[in-house]
């Protein structure tokens, strides 16, 4: 077999792992606009702002400098954190993962259980569902991109967040985010984009319109958890994330 035909073959493998999961997520109709599928090509060489050096964050609010620098110590920092009601019932802080040098963040709003007891997001069946999106629609690795939760501590068994969770946790997002530098960020549900929106609009008025956070575009769109109770919304959130791949390659292309 010659390289033409290999590269043919995995042009077909690809489609074809692409239309089982457009099929998932209650897609019908294919379109054929370039935009409507990303490359796979690494975020890792899109363009990004110069990394931040120093915490302007931290020097604004007077919150002590971590003795490790960048994610590391604000993870360090957040370990013993007890700023919120949260930090009290908690097993373990769910910080983030994946590439800190990704132009794009999936955030949702916070830790379940699982996660609560691996210290990581989306490892529930929710996570599941995002790996798929990820990996069969966006065409990525989960460890291409970063992925996190705005509250680093689970909720309580209502699920309810209060203002001071919100307050508390936010000043380290914020310092997160500016470590990081994204181009993009997908919120996850309708909690966590109203957290960063400020904004009491219902989830499925926002999504699918971009907005800003702090200058970084966002898109709205609804969380996996929802999807697992409510599959016949998973062909709105394909439509957003086609969105987001359009906005990638833009970011792409400078």
């Amino acid at each position: 077999m010659n390289e033409l035909q290999k590269e043919f073959l995995d042009i077909v493998s690809q489609v074809r792992t692409h239309l089982e999961l457009q099929r998932a997520l209650g897609v019908t109709a294919v379109e054929t606009a370039a935009s409507a599928v990303s490359s796979s090509a690494s975020f890792a060489d899109q363009p990004r702002s110069k990394a931040v050096l120093e915490d302007p964050v931290a020097e604004k609010s007077g919150v002590s400098m971590p003795s490790r620098p960048g994610l590391a110590g604000l993870q360090e920092e957040m370990v013993d954190c007890t700023k919120c009601r949260l930090g009290k019932a908690r097993n373990r802080i769910v910080f983030g993962e994946g590439n800190p040098q990704s132009p794009l963040v999936f955030i949702s709003m916070a830790p379940g259980d699982a996660e609560d007891r691996e210290g990581r997001p989306f490892v529930d069946a929710g996570g599941r569902l995002l790996n798929d999106i990820i990996v069969k629609g966006m065409k990525l690795r989960r460890e291409d991109i970063y992925l996190c939760t705005f509250l680093k501590c689970r909720l309580p068994a209502d699920g309810r967040s209060e203002p001071g969770d919100i307050e508390a946790c936010e000043q380290f997002l914020v310092r997160q985010l500016e470590y990081i530098q994204p181009k993009v960020i997908v919120a996850l549900g309708g909690p966590v984009a109203q957290a960063l929106l400020k904004t009491t609009e219902d989830i499925k008025t926002l999504r699918g319109v971009w907005q800003q956070y702090r200058g970084i575009r966002l898109m709205p769109t609804l969380g996996p958890e929802h999807l697992l109770q409510n599959p016949q919304d998973k062909k709105a959130v394909w439509e957003d994330i086609k969105m987001v791949l359009a906005e990638m390659e833009q970011v792409k292309k400078g």
